[in-house]
């Protein structure tokens, strides 16, 4: 009996098969992505009601689908506060942890593994030791000292999450470093006298750039849930402030009379970080040529 053995590009073939995103698909990842853009800029203007308003009479409203009024579509917590009105608006945070986390954690790691694949020696040993000594570090234990000393805030939330992913682009950046300054035109510009700071800005950055932006993305959804998680844990941000990890936290004594106070923000949690890493993965595929010429 004839057995078909499988050629050298058959199984690149099929995980391409597999990892390819149909327009429709990218078309509702984008507008997803979109609309989030949209409530983290513009959430509070966007609300149908204040986030913070009080209302004990309407407290615990069930959500529309679940014999609730049209006024509150998603129900209110235990003070009548619209959850609608505070899910939009706790995007905001979600948002403002992105924007402050990936620029900083993407300029320290890529930085510092860039000197450390370019010089390699000492400094490579006393950077990849820091990378040691921050996975040996569990971020949670930096979160709850920060809040000990400072109280719970978004600036304690950017420390801790850049203290917890600079390393992974020190590590991804060094290993990629290290395989390009070995390439002919890195060689070529040693031999016309280029200095080290030319090259690895001229010739080591750009190749660099792909794999440092889907690192980026794909990461964007670990900062949503660690805020969220942090948030919830107490040693967030500050109670007052309204993000999607503090209202589970808030609604989490409830879940028995409120199951909306956990399920809604949880919903949202999770739909986004699903958005965010189908779009990391098409984006991974179109950057890299390898995986977009494989048919």
């Amino acid at each position: 009996m004839a057995v078909d053995v499988p050629t050298l590009g058959e199984p690149v073939r099929r995980r391409r098969r597999f990892r390819v995103r149909s327009p429709k698909t990218l078309a509702v990842t984008v507008t997803f992505l979109i609309a989030f853009l949209i409530l983290g800029t513009a959430g509070p203007s966007l609300t149908p009601d204040d986030p913070n308003a009080l209302d004990l009479a309407g407290r615990l409203q069930p959500p529309v689908f679940d014999g609730g009024a049209w006024n509150h579509p998603l129900g209110t917590d235990d003070l009548g506060r619209d959850t609608l009105s505070r899910l939009i608006h706790g995007a905001r945070v979600s948002l403002i942890a992105v924007g402050l986390i990936i620029p900083i954690a993407t300029l320290i790691g890529s930085l510092l593994g860039l000197l450390a694949g370019w010089f390699g020696g000492w400094t490579s040993r006393i950077i990849m030791a820091l990378v040691d000594l921050q996975l040996a570090l569990p971020a949670i234990l930096v979160a709850v000292f920060l809040a000990a000393i400072w109280g719970p805030s978004l600036t304690n939330v950017v420390i801790v999450l850049v203290f917890a992913l600079w390393a992974t682009w020190a590590r991804i950046v060094r290993g990629e470093t290290l395989s390009l300054r070995e390439r002919e035109f890195v060689i070529a510009a040693r031999t016309i006298g280029a200095n080290d700071l030319r090259i690895m800005l001229r010739h080591i950055l750009p190749g660099l750039i792909n794999s440092i932006v889907i690192l980026a993305t794909l990461n964007v959804a670990t900062i949503v849930i660690a805020e969220a998680g942090l948030s919830f844990l107490g040693v967030g941000v500050a109670q007052d402030t309204i993000s999607w990890g503090a209202m589970i936290s808030q609604g989490r004594d409830l879940l028995n009379v409120a199951w909306w106070l956990v399920t809604v923000p949880g919903i949202a949690i999770l739909t986004i970080s699903l958005v965010i890493n189908i779009f990391g993965d098409w984006l991974r595929d179109f950057l890299d040529p390898q995986l977009r010429n494989v048919r």
